[in-house]
């Protein structure tokens, strides 16, 4: 409510510091000058009527201020965390959904339920004489924003998964578990929902369980209708079949897996060619795609692990390599040792036609492009001369492709195109 000072005296003339210091003495906080010559703000604050200046002033030519008090809780209300932009019910609603989706990746080792502080994973020791835990952490990066423009969202829950469970395969590792963590602005169950049933349904395509995550709705942080998304992995791997390259020698054959496409890598660049120098729109047909410029983006992240399980379990690789960002030249020399160098022959798969219009539509040379994005090859394995007829049989017999790109010969870690 409002409370009415005594009138000041010698209304209109500089007021002495004695005369200030008697209305500002109220329980109020800091003295603010009004503008609005008609009313009184409301809110916690002493203001100056028909004043432009504190109180204290020499400019103070009203014989009125006004004070108000404590807000009438009666009218405002009490503020609560939705008024903020978080809404519990709306988030405890579409972590029911999110439950659900969990729990059909569930196996027996999986000892929590969704929802606590942790959850609980137990390792088959029976499987394992001496385990190796590989953990693996990434995002699916700015491929959302296409997604968000075709209000697309499953099949980027999807990519997460297949990214992740691609960098442990690389070293051996099956997966065991995954978490995942979404954060946008406003959650909308209904997206959240898309979103991790694309992760749920790649975690039982790749025989992992979606064992918990976060859900994180922070008001004013993302843009509207936006989100992020990342990915964690744990898998195993028994300490003696580990794969770390240290096995190359020159010698070995390169043998490429085809992408499906883009995969998750190179879309900042992707992006500016198609939609701000071609100024496509993601439901434009671009005729060198044969197909719609949204669609060809949104081609899923292919995971090589049912093929890299065949591969282990045959003994018929030294090293692998995930083609991610910064593609073969940036990726391929991370699993050579000293004294190794892969030559890699850019003629010996065919390059997918969305590689060759972003090509064209930025002038891009051919080392940019090959240290941008996968050009075709998802993975690579390094394979030795004697295993090389195994490769191709367990290739053949799961009618997966795989060409012959390189070999490994002397030199110091790094790739060369011929």
């Amino acid at each position: 409510m409002l409370y009415q000072a005594e009138p000041l005296p010698d209304a209109g003339k500089k007021p002495s510091e004695a005369d200030a210091a008697s209305i500002s003495t109220a329980s109020a906080p800091p003295i603010i000058a009004n503008d609005d010559s008609t009313s009184v703000s409301s809110g916690p604050w002493l203001r100056c009527y028909n004043d432009r200046s504190p109180l204290a002033s020499e400019h103070l030519l009203s014989g009125w201020a006004w004070i108000l008090a404590d807000q009438d809780t009666e009218n405002t209300g009490s503020i609560t965390y939705a008024d903020a932009g978080v809404d519990i019910e709306r988030a405890s609603r579409a972590k029911k959904r999110i439950k659900y989706l969990a729990h059909k990746t569930f196996n027996r080792s999986v000892l929590s339920e969704i929802g606590g502080f942790g959850a609980l994973f137990a390792l088959d020791r029976e499987k394992y004489r001496e385990p190796v835990l590989v953990s693996s952490v990434d995002g699916v990066g700015t491929k959302l924003k296409v997604a968000f423009a075709m209000n697309l969202h499953q099949t980027v829950g999807g990519d997460l998964v297949n990214h992740c469970v691609n960098d442990i395969a690389v070293q051996g590792a099956a997966p065991l578990f995954f978490m995942d963590y979404l954060a946008t602005g406003r959650l909308e169950p209904e997206v959240a929902e898309a979103v991790v049933s694309g992760i749920a349904d790649a975690c039982k395509h790749n025989g992992c369980a979606l064992i918990g995550g976060e859900t994180a709705e922070m008001p004013g942080f993302y843009a509207e209708g936006e989100y992020d998304l990342a990915g964690f992995i744990v898998g195993v791997v028994e300490r003696e079949r580990m794969i770390t390259g240290k096995d190359v020698q020159p010698g070995d054959v390169l043998i490429g897996l085809p992408s499906v496409g883009l995969h998750t890598n190179g879309f900042s660049l992707a992006r500016k060619l198609f939609f701000e120098v071609a100024h496509y729109s993601p439901e434009t047909y671009v005729n060198e795609l044969k197909g719609k410029a949204g669609a060809e983006l949104m081609k899923p992240h292919k995971s090589y692990w049912p093929l890299v399980r065949r591969l282990l379990d045959a003994n018929a690789v030294s090293a692998m390599a995930h083609i991610t960002g910064g593609g073969i030249t940036e990726n391929l020399p991370r699993v050579l040792p000293k004294g190794t160098v892969a030559v890699v022959e850019r003629t010996a798969w065919p390059v997918m036609p969305v590689f060759e219009h972003l090509r064209t539509l930025g002038n891009i040379s051919d080392d940019e492009m090959y240290r941008t994005f996968n050009m075709g090859i998802g993975m690579v394995l390094v394979v030795p001369l004697v295993k090389f007829k195994k490769v191709q049989s367990i290739l053949e017999r799961l009618g997966e492709k795989g060409y012959t790109i390189g070999r490994i010969v002397k030199g110091e870690r790094k790739v060369i195109y011929s």
